[in-house]
C-alpha cells in the first residue's frame, strides 16, 4: 500500500457521497498521475446522463486522457470506492493504468479478483497492480445505506 492511498480513497468516498445525493449508486473515482497529482475526479452518473457507460471509472479515465492528451494513461493510479465491473476493468487495461486501488469488494460483479480477474488476465496485453479493501468498511457502509434507503 502507498502512503497516500487512504488520502485519495477518502477523496473518492466524498465523490461517492455526491453520487448518492444525486440518486446515483455511490461510487467515486480519482485518477492520480505518477507524480501524485490528481488528473481527474468523477462519480457515477449513468442515470443523470442516460448513459450506461457513465460509471465513475470511465468518466475519470476520459477526463484523464483529455488532461494528458493521450489515451494511454501510463504510470497512473485509479482510486475507486467499489471494485470495478467488467466494462471498467477492460477500460483500465486498455488505458494502461499502472495501478488500481479500490475500497469495497464486489462479490456479484467485481472484475478485479472477486468474480473475474480481467485486470490480471495473462491473455491480455497489460496487467495492473491491484490493492483492494482500502477503507472498505466506509465504502461498504455507503453502499448499504444507499440501497437501504432505496428499498
Amino acid at each position: 500500500m502507498s502512503p497516500r492511498d487512504e488520502e485519495f480513497m477518502r477523496r473518492a468516498l466524498s465523490l461517492a457521497e455526491k453520487a448518492a445525493l444525486s440518486g446515483e449508486v455511490p461510487v467515486g473515482a480519482v485518477l492520480v498521475s505518477a507524480e501524485g497529482k490528481i488528473l481527474a475526479e468523477a462519480f457515477n452518473r449513468p442515470i443523470s446522463l442516460c448513459d450506461p457507460t457513465a460509471h465513475a471509472e470511465i468518466i475519470a479515465l476520459r477526463e484523464g486522457a483529455r488532461q494528458l492528451k493521450n489515451y494511454r494513461l501510463l504510470g497512473t493510479t485509479l482510486y475507486v470506492t467499489l471494485e470495478p465491473c467488467p466494462m471498467c476493468a477492460g477500460a483500465l487495461v486498455y488505458a494502461r493504468v499502472r495501478r488500481l486501488v479500490f475500497g469495497a469488494f464486489d462479490p456479484k460483479a467485481g472484475a478485479c479478483g472477486s468474480v473475474y480477474n480481467i485486470v490480471n488476465d495473462e491473455r491480455l496485453n497489460h496487467r495492473l497492480e491491484v490493492t483492494g479493501g482500502v477503507l472498505a468498511e466506509e465504502a461498504v457502509a455507503l453502499l448499504k445505506n444507499f440501497f437501504k434507503e432505496k428499498r
